[in-house]
Order: C-alpha cells, then sequence, then structure tokens
C-alpha cells in the first residue's frame, strides 16, 4: 500500500512498534483526570526514544505532555499515535516548533475520531458480526463464536495498522481535509444512519416475544391474544422491550441490572403462563 511504501525502513520498524503496543492502551487507566494517559504514552515510546535518543530534556518533556486525559475508540485511535509520531519528530528537528500543539491536536481529535470509531465499529460492525454469530450459534453452530470474532477482529486490526501509517504520513492536513470539504461531516452521518438501520434489523430478528393468553369463546375456537398483537403492530412487544432497555440506559442504569431485569422478568411470565 501506498500508506508503507514512502516510509523509510527505521521509520516502518518504529510504526509497527506503536501499532503493537497500542492494544495495551485501554488495559491501563489512572483515574478520571487521565483515563488511558499511561497506555498512550507506552505506546508512542518507540518515536519519543527515537527522536530524542540524544536529548535527555526533550525526552522528558515529551513525556510529560502525554500525561494528559486520552480516551478515544481503540479501532482508530492508532491514527493519533501515528499523527503525534510524526509532530514530535519535527518537534526534535525544528526548534521554532510548538509543543503545545501536538497535545492541542490530540485532544481535539478525541471526539470527532470517537464518533465516527463508535458508529462504524461499535454501531455497525459488532452488531452486523453479532447478528450472524447469535444466528448461527442459536442453530448449534461452533462458527457462531468463531465468525463473530473473524468479521469483528479483522476489519478493526487492518484498521488500526493502516491507521498508524495514515497518521504518521498524512499529517494534521488530513483531518483539516476532510473538515474543509465536507467528508468527516458527511462520514459520521452516513455511520450513525446504517448503524441504526442494522439496530432496528437485529431487534425485529433477535428479540422475539409470542404469548400463550388466550381468550377462550364457549362452544369456538379460543381467540389467541398473539394474533391481535401482530394485527396490531407486528413486533410490538420486541419493540418496546428495547425501547424500554434503552431509556434505562439513557438514565444511567447499569447494564447488568437491566440484563438481570429482563431475565426475571421473562421468567415470571413463564411461570404464570404468559409465554
Amino acid at each position: 500500500m501506498k500508506l508503507t511504501q514512502n516510509v523509510s525502513k527505521a521509520d516502518r520498524k518504529m510504526l509497527n512498534r506503536i501499532f503493537w503496543r497500542s492494544f495495551t492502551v485501554f488495559a491501563s487507566r489512572a483515574g478520571a483526570t487521565k483515563a488511558h494517559a499511561p497506555g498512550f504514552m507506552y505506546s508512542v515510546m518507540p518515536a519519543l526514544d527515537r527522536y530524542y535518543k540524544g536529548d535527555p530534556t526533550g525526552h522528558r518533556e515529551a513525556m510529560q505532555r502525554h500525561t494528559t486525559w486520552y480516551n478515544i475508540t481503540q479501532n482508530v485511535g492508532t491514527f493519533v499515535m501515528g499523527l503525534v509520531a510524526a509532530m514530535e519528530k519535527k518537534n526534535a528537528e525544528t526548534k521554532d516548533f510548538d509543543p503545545e500543539a501536538i497535545v492541542a491536536l490530540k485532544t481535539s481529535l478525541m471526539g470527532p475520531l470517537s464518533g465516527i470509531g463508535d458508529s462504524i465499529f461499535w454501531g455497525v460492525l459488532r452488531v452486523i458480526a453479532a447478528g450472524i454469530g447469535i444466528s448461527l450459534a442459536s442453530q448449534g453452530s461452533v462458527l457462531g463464536p468463531i465468525l463473530f470474532l473473524i468479521i469483528y477482529n479483522v476489519p478493526s486490526i487492518l484498521t488500526r495498522y493502516y491507521l498508524t501509517y495514515a497518521g504518521f504520513t498524512l499529517g494534521d492536513t488530513f483531518i483539516q481535509r476532510m473538515y474543509e470539504n465536507g467528508s468527516m461531516k458527511l462520514l459520521s452521518k452516513a455511520a450513525a444512519t446504517l448503524g441504526l438501520m442494522m439496530i432496528g434489523s437485529m431487534t425485529a430478528t433477535m428479540v422475539t416475544f409470542k404469548s400463550k393468553l388466550a381468550i377462550p369463546i364457549q362452544g369456538g375456537k379460543p381467540i389467541a391474544i398473539q394474533t391481535y398483537l401482530d394485527q396490531l403492530w407486528k413486533g410490538l412487544v420486541p419493540l418496546a422491550v428495547t425501547l424500554g432497555c434503552y431509556w434505562l440506559l439513557s438514565k444511567k442504569v447499569n447494564v447488568n441490572w437491566i440484563l438481570l431485569g429482563v431475565l426475571l422478568l421473562a421468567i415470571v411470565m413463564g411461570l404464570v403462563g404468559i409465554v
């Protein structure tokens, strides 16, 4: 790929080390004020060690710069790491370079890149992978969990790898150009729309409800409640349950309590003969 062709052998070795270290970012957390700063610092350390090899003061100042708060979708976070490596190189080679710009740019990219990363990887790709995996696993196929891991992780790992090089080679002008021509806004909207479509599809296919309740008719066939529910709005109960869970999540209710509540509700409804 062109992203890796124009990178020197030494830079490629450094970027590969940053890529592998990036998997440890979310294994570290330094509280609410620093978040994953230790993991980010560890990831970009190969660049700091290389560009400030003969400058202990510059190396120390670079490390201090990256103790600031860091939290970004890990699938796209390597773009920032590559970009920081390029800017640290420029800072080490140029005396009049403003090092504060490194932290400012890193901080400014967290929001928009996380918005895109969350929409694509958490809202779309993970939903697609889970839908395929659950469908196969519900049929007793061992391919369910295997395909889930493959469908989600292969694009994710490839994206992390090439974004490391993209950040290093394209530099800060890349994001600026995307904002100027409207690509960033368009990409964010498209990813969000696709994510909502996938969530709606999964709600209709994966969340099921079939009531056993029936109204007895003397001398005739009992009228099943489920028949009228389907005529009124097919999938009404699954949609209501999904929206209810979403409302609870918006109220900061722990997801474990929501899962436990749905499980207990299903058990009670089964015991009383509703489902």
